[in-house]
């Protein structure tokens, strides 16, 4: 329905769409800015400018398909980089980097955490945009930039807009990265895209056409033959990680057979040339991560090591896209 009709149908278009800015209010959460977002097709997901600009939870029609780890939504305050995994919300996406991400460790002198810090820096220049932009087309755009800095350190910023659209339940993830600073930095960024139940059950499988799947140690046998398949959630279990060659137009997504609901990431390979698989069917941690990423996590000392970590240039910028889109048979 176009502009004119669909405004003829309503007085204000928040009974159909928009992004609500509120604050959570007590537990480990409060303070934590969130903006909620209706796309008026059945899309619903919530930002957290105070959490990297990542997004927590997302369900379409009313049937949620993120993952949200057992801490819940964390404040940046109560951030403890050693221990990452306390304030671990995973949610549809965490940001994992800027300069540093995977296995923590030492490099070059510096001790680093768990994936790095991206995911609970809060950002500045937060603003949302929710209106026509056109006689066909209904907005909701959120901006804003974290910035990973330090004295006699990096001066990364991350400028990240994410939108979407009325009668279009996808979400489109654009990110500027860019060196501020003046001298070479590190670059490592890897997407924690999380989704479980109901999405994903033993009736969901994992749908992919980037290639070469290996798992993250070649020292423990994984059994790769399952790799796309899942069970009901296992008493123990270990978890596995893959990791699959990305190049060009690249997609992947968890497809439930049995509900016919289905997310699919597309991305670019050419940006992010690795597909990160954390698959881990343990009781609340019932999990798969689908993980674009510039390089697999290693952590910063491997890359180093091998020759393979990344630096962007002073002033130099480099761009990300993602979508997120859901569907139900």
């Amino acid at each position: 329905m176009n502009k004119t009709e669909l405004r003829r149908r309503v007085g204000d278009m928040s009974q159909l769409a928009g992004a609500l800015r509120m604050e959570y209010a007590e537990g480990r959460a409060k303070g934590t800015a969130a903006i909620e977002v209706r796309n008026g097709s059945g899309l619903r997901f919530v930002v957290l400018p105070d959490r990297g600009m990542d997004i927590a939870y997302a369900e379409l029609n009313g049937v949620p398909f993120s993952y949200i780890g057992k801490t819940g939504v964390v404040a940046p305050t109560h951030y403890d980089e050693p221990d990452f995994l306390r304030s671990f919300t995973a949610g549809l996406l965490t940001t994992c980097g800027l300069t540093y991400m995977g296995a923590g460790g030492e490099d070059q002198g510096e001790m680093l955490g768990l994936h790095g810090r991206a995911a609970n820096i809060p950002a500045e220049d937060v603003s949302v945009f929710q209106d026509w932009v056109d006689d066909e087309n209904y907005e909701i755009r959120i901006t804003g930039r974290i910035r990973e800095c330090k004295v006699f350190g990096c001066d990364m910023a991350l400028t990240r807009t994410i939108t979407t659209r009325m009668g279009d339940n996808a979400i489109y993830i654009h990110d500027e990265i860019e060196n501020r600073g003046f001298q070479a930095s590190p670059l490592m960024v890897l997407y924690h895209m999380n989704f479980g139940y109901p999405l994903l059950s033993a009736d969901t499988v994992l749908e992919t056409n980037c290639t070469g799947l290996r798992p993250r140690n070649p020292e423990v046998p994984l059994d790769l033959a399952n790799a796309a398949n899942f069970s009901d959630p296992i008493h123990g279990y270990d978890e596995e990680v893959f990791i699959r060659d990305a190049a060009g137009a690249c997609y992947t997504a968890l497809h439930n057979k049995a509900t016919g609901m289905r997310v699919q990431v597309d991305f670019n390979g050419d940006q992010l040339p690795y597909l990160v698989e954390w698959k881990m069917m343990g009781e609340q941690e019932y999990v798969v991560g689908m993980e674009p990423g510039t390089y697999p996590p290693f952590g910063r000392a491997a890359a180093r090591e091998r020759g393979e970590l990344l630096f962007l240039q002073p002033q130099e910028k480099r761009i990300h896209d993602l979508k997120v889109t859901a569907t139900k048979a």
